[in-house]
């Protein structure tokens, strides 16, 4: 939800951004977009697609999610002279951290999960165990490594749809905004930077 606000506003921004420079919206080019499909592959048939996600174990599950982020951080990297890719580089980066450093999975708490789902469901669950068939892993604050970077934020209670995020999806999420935004063009402050 986080990613699709962000690549909606910043494309809409990036709209406007244009038309106040009164020129025509660039579609920023991104090198090696076959492989931000190829890296999101191991997520779909893992979590998103229901015929394939109950089927895979578990140990399976987490390391797609892995090779995932990793592949796509692979792919930013590639593409780092973009506007905004340092920041998505930088949100991969940690999310990757914080799932590597609990188990393969994102780590969220009973508290932040009771705000998803009815609290009576929450605490039938095991503490350890996957929520639902997504990326999570329903742990205790005490009980996850790098809790900061865990999903712990939710949308303003103006949302009808809640979802969790961690911090490094927010920097992907600017990361997306200012791609759009920018068209892939850097700041020329960062132009003159490179070239020093």
């Amino acid at each position: 939800m986080i990613l699709l606000l962000a690549f909606l506003t910043g494309w809409l921004s990036g709209l406007a951004y244009g038309r106040w420079q009164k020129r025509p919206y660039q579609i920023p080019t991104i090198n090696y977009l076959w492989l931000a499909f190829v890296a999101f592959v191991p997520q779909l048939l893992a979590f998103y697609l229901p015929a394939t996600r109950s089927r895979i174990p578990e140990g399976l599950a987490a390391a797609s999610l892995v090779t995932s982020l990793t592949l796509l951080l692979g792919f930013a990297w590639m593409n780092r002279r973009l506007a905004g890719m340092w920041l998505l580089i930088l949100g991969l980066a940690l999310n990757l951290a914080v799932i590597i450093a609990n188990g393969g999975f994102m780590p969220i708490s009973p508290e932040t999960a009771g705000h998803l789902i009815p609290a009576a469901a929450v605490q039938s669950m095991n503490v350890g165990s996957r929520f639902g068939f997504g990326k999570d892993v329903l742990l205790l604050p005490e009980g996850t490594h790098l809790g900061w970077l865990s999903d712990r934020f939710l949308l303003p209670e103006c949302f009808t749809y809640q979802v969790a995020f961690s911090l490094g999806d927010i920097f992907v999420a600017i990361g997306i905004f200012w791609l759009l935004l920018r068209q892939g063009v850097p700041l020329r402050v960062f132009e003159r930077l490179k070239r020093q």
